[in-house]
């Protein structure tokens, strides 16, 4: 298999990803008495909007050469597993032992599906 739709699907989860850190910052950046206006127009949530809109784009791109069954499970647990991660720094979301479980069984995941081609 060509490495484009791998490097599109690992590139929208990174898109994902993104996008889930600035929706969570348009929350916890404003006070919780902030007006519907505020909540969903404010630069951090329409961005994080703009980054899931990528995501479906590149999401897109990949499935023109590789199967949705490989594509969709490689995006959803890489962007899993890069959330975890981004949230763990800067959010301090706790990282416990059974996080660290899951995003070792993530990774085994995505590498089983990714050489079963």
């Amino acid at each position: 298999m060509n490495a484009l739709p791998m490097i599109l699907v690992f590139a929208a989860s990174l898109n994902s990803c993104i996008g889930n850190m600035l929706l969570k910052w348009s929350r916890v950046s404003l006070p919780a008495d902030a007006g519907v206006a505020d909540k969903f127009f404010s630069i951090s949530f329409l961005s994080g909007l703009a980054f899931y809109g990528i995501n479906v784009v590149l999401l897109a791109k990949a499935l023109d050469s590789m199967e949705v069954s490989i594509a969709y499970p490689i995006l959803a647990g890489s962007g899993f597993a890069m959330l975890m991660v981004a949230s763990y720094y800067v959010f301090g979301e706790p990282f416990r032992p059974h996080k660290w479980i899951g995003l070792a069984l993530i990774l085994a995941g995505i590498i089983f599906l990714a050489r079963g081609n």
